[in-house]
């Protein structure tokens, strides 16, 4: 069984505003960068074995800040991005359900497998996510291992530990550059 520590990225300006990042490549903005540090600093002890991140720059530069108070390399993988969110990437979370009304509705009811155009549903995710996991775990067996991804990415991972529904991902979506631990076990 491998030991993870899940952390989102830290805080965006997209965030604070409400918009659907998704696989669009946003900065931290200071106070992320601030989070990132201070995070580093609560985990610089841990005795990781390696840290994986998804390759967007606000994962990235979130597991870069750790890394170096860990002293360890970083190894992005592309798997631990965000959910992609098509057309949504960039808008207001307000304009796209004034906008897309019907479908918003649809993906209330059914959220694991309703897509925004030209994007990915929440199965999807899941899946892909799981298949990184279990390749990173098959690495590290029973090591200790930093993730740093993305809310809704990470919130696949928790409905999988916790044996909760897919469809209640949006339910678990942690906060910014704050630590999960979680066992995990190749499946």
């Amino acid at each position: 069984m491998t030991r993870l520590c899940l952390v989102r990225h830290g805080q965006t300006d997209w965030n604070l505003e409400g918009r659907y990042q998704g696989q669009s490549d946003v900065p931290l903005n200071e106070n992320g960068r601030a989070q990132a540090h201070a995070i580093a600093r609560e985990l610089q002890d841990q005795p990781f074995t390696a840290i994986y991140t998804s390759d967007l720059q606000r994962a990235a530069e979130t597991a870069e800040i750790i890394a170096s108070a860990v002293n360890l390399p970083v190894t992005p993988d592309p798997r631990l991005r965000e959910i992609n969110q098509g057309e949504w990437e960039g808008q207001l979370v307000e304009i796209i359900k004034a906008r897309y009304i019907e479908l918003w509705q649809q993906r209330s009811v059914d959220p694991a497998s309703i897509r925004a155009p030209g994007g990915e549903t929440v199965t999807e995710v899941a899946r892909r996510i799981h298949e990184a996991l279990n390749d990173i775990v098959h690495v590290h067996p029973k090591g200790l291992v930093l993730i740093v991804s993305h809310g809704l990415a990470l919130a696949t991972i928790i409905c999988e530990v916790r044996g909760v529904p897919i469809g209640q991902a949006y339910t678990v979506i942690p906060d910014n550059a704050k630590p999960l631990w979680v066992d995990f076990a190749t499946r």
